[in-house]
């Protein structure tokens, strides 16, 4: 058996409810495209925890949902805010760029989120041919910094950038994390929210290549298939990304897994957070610790029990949780941190 580590919530498997659904479905033939009857329940469920107004499209990576979203409702002339250490803007290989020719503006940001005062002073240039226009406001939910936002932020932020012209985009890899952590819906915290474009995952959650790219206002939704063809991301089989979703929405998997991740980094916080040696840089509020490890260190823990730097100059690393993290996993993971730090 295979260490689980704490790198990637993307380094989990597929839960077995998700399995048994592909399984079912995978039998005698079915339309192609999503013109079948399990396309037909997994939008109905999206529709019944998003709101009626959500018009979802099923794709198979989260950067597909994030470029083809946004490359769907601007301009090659238009620029698109986003924090600095967002998905889009350091680990998608310069893909919004180049398929939707925007120009991206990172904001600084403490903890991942960003708040309207950081936007102010970007707020500039408008009707100038001279200046790329301003056109999206991403914000990432859980942020790249395991931070959430609420749904009063969420809000303000919709309101800042509808008062000029601009929609509010939302990479959701993490929504589920989120909504268990703030004890809300997937309602209240996008569509009522004032989100207008969702990339909504579940591969980060339990799922196998399963993300949607979803619409809260009609006229942006309307010529989306002809971009999501041409985008390279309509499966002929659907049925089975669509079965996925059912799974993951039937019976609440969705939450279940979130709560199992949270938790576990939670306790994993509990376990570190007063060794002398080690110092928490951020809230722990959803499945991610960030923390400054003494520098010599890491390499041996990586070793051990695999996980990602963030800063290789303060010595600041990520660790992850999963839906299938363990007590048992974090134990062992603490012994070995306490080994070395005291060696």
């Amino acid at each position: 058996m295979s260490i689980r580590g704490f790198a990637s919530d993307n380094n989990s498997g597929i839960s077995p409810e998700v399995l048994k659904k592909i399984e079912e479905v995978n039998r005698g033939h079915v339309v192609g495209y999503g013109d079948d009857k399990y396309t037909e329940t997994a939008v109905d469920l999206i529709k019944k925890n998003f709101g009626t107004g959500a018009i979802p499209f099923f794709v198979f990576t989260g950067t597909a949902a994030n470029v083809l979203g946004i490359a769907s409702s601007i301009r090659p002339f238009h620029s698109v805010f986003c924090a600095e250490t967002s998905h889009i803007h350091v680990d998608e290989c310069g893909a919004p760029e180049r398929f939707a020719g925007c120009k991206l503006i990172p904001i600084e940001t403490p903890d991942g989120k960003i708040k309207p005062d950081m936007l102010s002073k970007h707020m500039v240039g408008f009707n100038f041919e001279h200046h790329s226009q301003p056109g999206i406001l991403s914000i990432s939910q859980v942020s790249e910094m395991g931070t959430a936002y609420t749904i009063n932020e969420i809000k303000d932020l919709a309101d800042f950038a509808h008062r000029y012209g601009l929609l509010l985009h939302m990479d959701g890899a993490r929504l589920s994390n989120a909504v268990v952590a703030l004890g809300t819906g997937f309602k209240e915290i996008t569509a009522d929210a004032g989100v207008d474009i969702l990339s909504f995952g579940g591969t980060k959650n339990g799922l196998m290549a399963a993300e949607s790219v979803i619409f809260f206002r009609e006229e942006l939704a309307d010529e989306f298939k002809y971009i999501r063809k041409q985008g390279m991301q309509l499966s002929s089989k659907m049925r089975y990304i669509a079965a996925q979703f059912i799974a993951f929405f039937e019976n609440d998997l969705w939450k279940r897994n979130a709560i199992a991740a949270n938790s576990m980094a939670h306790i994993l916080y509990l376990a570190v957070k007063d060794i002398p040696e080690i110092k928490i840089t951020q809230k722990v509020e959803a499945n991610g610790v960030f923390i400054i490890l003494p520098k010599h260190i890491i390499p041996a823990l990586q070793k051990e029990f695999f996980f990602y730097p963030w800063n290789e100059e303060t010595g600041e690393v990520r660790w992850m949780t999963s839906w299938d993290t363990t007590e048992e996993d974090i134990r062992r993971f603490v012994k070995v941190l306490k080994e070395l730090v005291r060696a």
